[in-house]
């Protein structure tokens, strides 16, 4: 019975991660929009006010003795740290440049570049029904990017390059908690303050700093309350998205997070009138269409492992 009661009392603790971070995610993608459509704050400028908000939040979080700091060394940390700078700025120029639907759709694409570096990096291996999933997925992503009338070549090279790097970014997270024993709180605590610090260094390069259009330029309270309200739940995107992966697996989120893609979708089109054609319709639900079949492959296959399990002596 104990151990009955601790395994409802973990999938309630991962239903209520899944479930923040599916509002906040949510929430962040109309946010930034917002801001980039209506104030036309710089990119790289709010992606660095997420950063120092994150690591601000986590230090109020230690201190208040919700986790404990653990030494690591920086060096473990730096490629993982330049993955999350270019994961987030590149997820944020294509929000910038593509509508709602294109820039969740081509989201998608994360999960079969996750699997293809897990099978061939980390030698794992996925079922053929696993794999057959992927199909629908690609095919419905494709099908939205084809017939998206408002397309735009620098903003599909910028989801391009956004899926690579977040495909890397995720397998890696996961992998450094495992390697360093560290859990997600504290990988972050380490991790932002030095993506904080290179972006600061990069960002005079890309960005004005001061005047019209800089992050220090004459923007407005409304502006300036918006962006803070971005980094606030950019902290709670970030510390979810940690835990959920560090508690489950990047397909396991990855696949969880497509659904976000049905709600950002119609919010798109009803808070910024982004079209909607019938195929691009079409390609949201093979998309869903393959998320749902491979829900039901992957459950099906825990089930037989943990059935497994039970029958040995």
């Amino acid at each position: 019975m104990a151990s009955l009661a601790d395994r409802m009392r973990g999938n309630g603790r991962i239903a209520a991660g899944l479930l923040l971070n599916l509002l906040v995610s949510i929430c962040i993608v109309f946010l930034n929009k917002w801001i980039y459509v209506h104030h036309g704050f710089p990119n790289m400028s709010l992606t660095l006010v997420h950063f120092v908000v994150t690591w601000l939040g986590l230090y109020i979080c230690q201190k208040l003795d919700i986790f404990a700091p653990k030494s690591l060394p920086p060096s473990k940390l730096l490629l993982l740290a330049l993955s999350f700078c270019g994961f987030v700025v590149f997820t944020n120029l294509s929000l910038q440049n593509n509508t709602i639907g294109t820039y969740q759709l081509a989201k998608a694409m994360t999960t079969p570049v996750i699997i293809v570096i897990q099978t061939l990096c980390y030698k794992k291996t996925f079922s053929t029904k696993i794999q057959l999933t992927l199909i629908p997925i690609t095919l419905g992503v494709i099908l939205n990017s084809y017939y998206d009338v408002k397309f735009n070549f620098l903003g599909m090279v910028f989801a391009a390059l956004g899926v690579l790097v977040t495909s890397l970014y995720q397998v890696w997270v996961g992998a450094k908690q495992h390697e360093l024993q560290v859990n997600s709180m504290q990988l972050l605590y380490y991790q932002a303050p030095m993506s904080s610090a290179m972006l600061l260094v990069a960002v005079p390069f890309f960005e004005p700093v001061f005047g019209e259009g800089g992050i220090f330029g004459p923007w407005s309270v409304s502006a300036l309350l918006m962006v803070l309200l971005s980094g606030v739940i950019a902290f709670m995107v970030n510390l979810s998205i940690y835990w959920i992966i560090g508690n489950t697996s990047p397909v396991t989120y990855n696949m969880f997070g497509h659904f976000k893609f049905c709600i950002t979708l119609f919010g798109g089109y009803v808070l910024f009138k982004d079209p909607l054609s019938i195929n691009q319709g079409l390609g949201m639900l093979c998309t869903l269409f393959g998320i749902l079949a491979y829900t039901h492959f992957k459950l099906s296959e825990q089930e037989g492992s943990k059935s497994k399990l039970v029958q040995r002596p």
